[in-house]
């Protein structure tokens, strides 16, 4: 009976996924002339409509009709760092701070001195606890001169300074991304680097106020069917609960060349245990993400609004070693973690090589668009599933206005889906702050379980889908 009904919920969930329609490329169409370099969702000025950051340059939504540029900040991740309502930004590639003036443009704010640093990626977390996000940057190298540069963090004091509580410049680093993954009441941090350098999971005990993270990644995977990995020559990762679990899985993607070493470790999923295993990770292997040798950046999305995570991967060349073409690829999800290559059936076939990938739905149509590879796609839907977007808004003293680490799970007949408010994924991307649920053929109302990064448990019932609900602490 239990075969037949996997069985059957898997036809039903590939029955949904073939309706999904193909993307459609609007750069121009909504006034875009994009760069190629990553990409940052975020609603700017209250609006309702997320504006985007991408290549450098801040772009305005115009209500999903067209995009008008409006700031060049650099490379960004966004959180609102000062409480004041209006969501803020942090240039890694420039190591700026840009205050958000109510929406209308942008101010410098000052940062402590910081030691020299070249930085690939970052991410906004409240990490000790006080209700105001602070900043984790990732410190890459110099190639040339043989240089790692620092890993940082910076704690907020109450949205007026920041000071920098820790450092450490043993790997080099490339993307960062944050996540509660042990539902312990404090952000921990992935780190993933390159050099064929083990990547990090650093356990976050900073909640009394000093600085304390302790890396955990040879004990985390020790229960992996591939003990020996513990990185590569990585990228990015990205936080999903992939298998509808409840729990927050990891992809780590990596670059994987293949040398005179033999060959480098390939890209994978590693689920989580759960508490019942301690928040371990089991290495499920590559799940259909097949080889390839220039893999860059992951981004983790539910296009086809069937209820799982599916996945973009984009590359860093366009042809690679022996003359062999790369391509980013997008990885429709099936379920139980077999992920198969639908590029070509999706419309985003032959993109270029690029670090930008990022999701949001920025004409409220109820599916997630996609910016990468210098172009805007818009989902042309899915009409035989449903959705429903929630919007989390600190209260600015218990919870940072942002509500960065907060998770929200839907519990379904058949399984949780499961997300979070995370402010840096992949390599110095970040999808919109606005949480997005495909529902699959679920039409009736739901029952939503937050947890709020202050530990607190919230649970609203009768959610009806097809909307945007706005929930403040």
């Amino acid at each position: 009976m239990k075969s037949w009904l996997t069985s059957l919920v898997l036809f039903v969930t590939l029955g949904l996924a073939a309706h999904a329609q193909p993307f459609q490329d609007k750069t121009a169409t909504l006034g875009l002339a994009l760069g190629n370099d990553q990409a940052c969702w975020v609603d700017l000025d209250n609006d309702g409509f997320t504006d985007l950051c991408a290549a450098g340059t801040v772009w305005h939504n115009e209500k999903g009709q067209k995009f008008t540029k409006l700031a060049d900040v650099g490379l960004v991740v966004a959180a609102d760092f000062d409480n004041d309502g209006f969501v803020d930004l942090f240039s890694w590639s420039q190591l700026k701070l840009w205050h958000n003036n109510g929406g209308k443009g942008f101010t410098e704010a000052p940062l402590p001195t910081l030691p020299a640093c070249v930085s690939r990626g970052a991410c906004w977390g409240d990490f000790n606890g006080d209700g105001f996000v602070d900043l984790f940057i990732g410190g890459y190298e110099d190639w040339d001169k043989g240089i790692t540069y620092p890993s940082l963090l910076l704690f907020n004091n109450h949205g007026k300074s920041f000071m920098l509580t820790w450092q450490d410049a043993t790997y080099r680093a490339r993307g960062v991304t944050a996540c509660d993954y042990d539902r312990s009441g404090s952000l921990d941090i992935y780190v993933s680097n390159y050099r064929l350098q083990p990547n990090r999971l650093w356990r976050n005990d900073s909640l009394k106020g000093a600085a304390l993270l302790t890396d955990i990644a040879p004990e985390a995977l020790a229960v992996a069917t591939t003990p020996s990995f513990a990185g590569g020559h990585s990228i990015g990762a990205c936080w999903g609960d992939f298998d509808n679990d409840g729990h927050f899985d990891l992809f780590a993607g990596n670059f994987a060349h293949v040398d005179s070493r033999g060959d480098q470790p390939k890209s994978r999923f590693l689920r989580s245990l759960g508490p019942t295993g301690g928040y371990k990770f089991d290495d499920k292997g590559e799940c259909g993400v097949f080889y390839q040798e220039s893999y860059a950046t992951p981004a983790a999305g539910d296009y086809d609004n069937d209820g799982n995570l599916d996945l973009l991967f984009t590359t860093v060349y366009g042809v690679a070693s022996f003359g062999r073409p790369n391509f980013p690829v997008l990885y429709h999800n099936q379920g139980n973690f077999h992920f198969t290559d639908t590029t070509g059936a999706m419309g985003v076939s032959n993109l270029p090589p690029t670090y930008q990938a990022a999701w949001a739905d920025f004409d409220n149509d109820g599916d997630l668009d996609l910016v990468s590879g210098g172009k805007l796609f818009v989902n042309q839907g899915n009409p035989n599933t449903h959705w429903l977007k929630v919007q989390l808004v600190g209260d600015g003293k218990r919870v940072n206005r942002s509500a960065i680490g907060a998770q929200v799970r839907i519990k379904l007949k058949d399984r949780t889906i499961t997300r979070q408010v995370e402010a840096g994924t992949g390599e110095g991307n970040q999808n919109d702050l606005t949480l997005h649920f495909g529902l699959g053929a679920e039409k009736s109302p739901v029952t939503l379980e937050i947890l709020w990064p202050d530990g607190k448990t919230q649970t609203l019932k009768r959610i009806k889908p097809h909307q945007q609900l706005t929930i403040r602490r």
